[in-house]
């Protein structure tokens, strides 16, 4: 798994229990609930445009 290069903020409204019970699941996972977000996204965003969603990306910005 690569880090990413640089960040950018990602603002949401949650339900507070909804909240909490995530932070629980998170600590028994020993992730932070941020690591756990990126890995949703990422895992999103590659199903649905594929592992090699960057390459493409930069090929249409050519």
């Amino acid at each position: 798994m690569t880090k990413e290069n640089r960040t950018a903020r990602l603002t949401l409204l949650i339900d507070p229990d909804k909240k909490a019970a995530f932070e629980e699941l998170c600590k028994q996972e020993d992730v932070t609930p941020s690591q756990k977000v990126r890995q949703f996204i990422r895992e999103y965003v590659e199903q649905k445009l594929g592992e090699n969603w960057r390459e493409k990306r930069a090929e249409n910005l050519d």
